[in-house]
Order: structure tokens, then sequence, then C-alpha cells
């Protein structure tokens, strides 16, 4: 194991590294105006999923956060998004798919403030929240969205226990991540082991689909490592971008690294 991987093992200290690297990111992306930080989506065949002029250009993260919601209506629902980003999903859902409120959290305090500079929306509103402690009561949202965020997060299971305890009897958890080969199996259990709270409505592998989105955004990505990275970084950048090469895209592409969707809906 390197030594990056031993130390991210440990759950306090990626934590730590994760509130460094966010709004670091964050400042050097700001002045691009890079609304999404996750990966992307494309099916195959390809839809033809309607955009704007202004949101085209983020077709493949949109499709991403487009197949993760697909397959309960949003409108007039309590939605909360934990580990928000960028916010350029929550933009996108809340003028989309008209819910009566959206809330867009995450932990690194420069994204939640450019994200509120940004996107002035009606119902859309950001915080800063841990996603492992939720700064919110039971029961009080119908919806909960998580895209591609919570293996950066120290203790998965105690998500998993406050996405039971804000969300409604009934209400819907629509989640999408990855994880390695060698996390799979506890991920996957630690899933199954929230069965007598959430039921799984669906569940989809869609590695190729991310795949396919990856390369849609290759040249794009690959740029933006180039124009706003120092050199030093420029390899961690393109595996946290996912261009060719960078080891989370020829892990998806070997199949060492897994990439799931669930619909949950509370019992």
């Amino acid at each position: 194991m390197s030594l990056l991987a031993s130390l991210f093992a440990i759950g306090w200290l990626r934590k730590a590294i994760w509130r460094i690297w966010y709004p670091y990111l964050t400042r050097r992306l700001r002045a691009k105006d890079v609304l999404f930080l996750n990966y992307a989506f494309q099916a195959e065949p390809s839809g033809d999923l309607p955009l704007s002029d202004g949101d085209e250009p983020n077709r493949a993260c949109i499709q991403l956060y487009d197949h993760v919601t697909a397959e309960i209506s949003l409108k007039g629902a309590q939605v909360l998004e934990i580990s928000c980003g960028h916010g350029g999903g929550a933009s996108w859902l809340t003028r989309e798919k008209q819910p009566a409120s959206y809330v867009g959290i995450d932990l690194n305090p420069t994204g939640v403030t450019f994200c509120r500079q940004r996107h002035s929306i009606k119902g859309l509103t950001f915080a800063h929240g841990d996603a492992q402690n939720l700064p919110f009561g039971d029961g009080e949202f119908d919806v909960l969205i998580n895209v591609e965020a919570s293996h950066c997060y120290p203790d998965f299971r105690a998500f998993l226990g406050e996405v039971v305890r804000v969300l409604k009897p009934g209400g819907h958890f629509l989640y999408a991540d990855f994880r390695f080969a060698n996390e799979l199996d506890d991920w996957l259990t630690a899933v199954e082991e929230v069965a007598p709270d959430l039921e799984v409505v669906c569940h989809r592998d869609i590695s190729q689909d991310v795949l396919r989105g990856m390369n849609l955004n290759a040249e794009p990505s690959l740029a933006l490592v180039n124009d706003c990275l120092p050199r030093f970084l420029h390899s961690l950048g393109r595996d946290f971008a996912g261009v060719p090469g960078a080891r989370v895209y020829e892990a998806l592409r070997s199949g060492e690294l897994s990439y799931r969707s669930w619909c949950f809906r509370r019992k």
C-alpha cells in the first residue's frame, strides 16, 4: 500500500486532508466558473436530455444528476443534497425539477460561499454542514441526494445513520458513488445493513456510463488541470478530474473500480 493510501485509511486524517484540498480547489477554479466537481455520465445509446445554452457545456455532469434522480419526481419535495460541491447539480435540479425547497450543504466553507454567490435561485439555499452530523431535525426531508462524495467520509456507516434520521418515512435517498475493489465488499455490506430502514428501489452498476462521461469531459478537464493547478499537483489533478491515463479512469476501465447508483425508500 502506498503512503498516500495508508494515510487515507486513517479516517480523521482523510477528513483533514479533504478540509484542505477542497477549499484550495475552489479558490483555484473559481475564476473558471467550474460548477461541478463530480465525474460524468453518458448512457448508451445516448439520450436527448434538453438543456439550455448555459447548461450545455456541463451536459455530461448534468446527465449524472439526471440519472440519479430519474426514479422519482422532485416536484413539490423538500430536498437536501449532502456534499453539494460547487452547486451545479443543485442549481439544475431546482430549475428543472421544481422542488418546494432545495438545501445544499457541504463541508467546504469556501465552496458554500461560492455557491451562495453563484446560484441565486428561488427556493435554493446553501449551508455549511458535516455529512456525518447533519444540522437538521429528524424526518425533515422528503428526498436526500448524495452524488460522488461518500468515499471521502471517514465513517460511511455514520453517514447512513444520519440519512435514515433526517429522511421522512416514505421519503427517498438518491445515491451514487464509487469504490475500489478492496473496499467494495465493505461498502456493499454497509448498504445492506441499513435494509431494516431503507428499501432498495433500484440499484445499478453505472461504471461504463461514467467512463463514457469521463471521455466526453476529458479535454476540458485536462485543460483546467493544466491552467489552474501548479505543475507539482498535475498528477493529483488529473486523477481527480478522471482523465484518460489517470488512476481512477484506468481503474474504472479495467474493472478495479466500481461506480454504482441507488434509489432507496425510507420504510
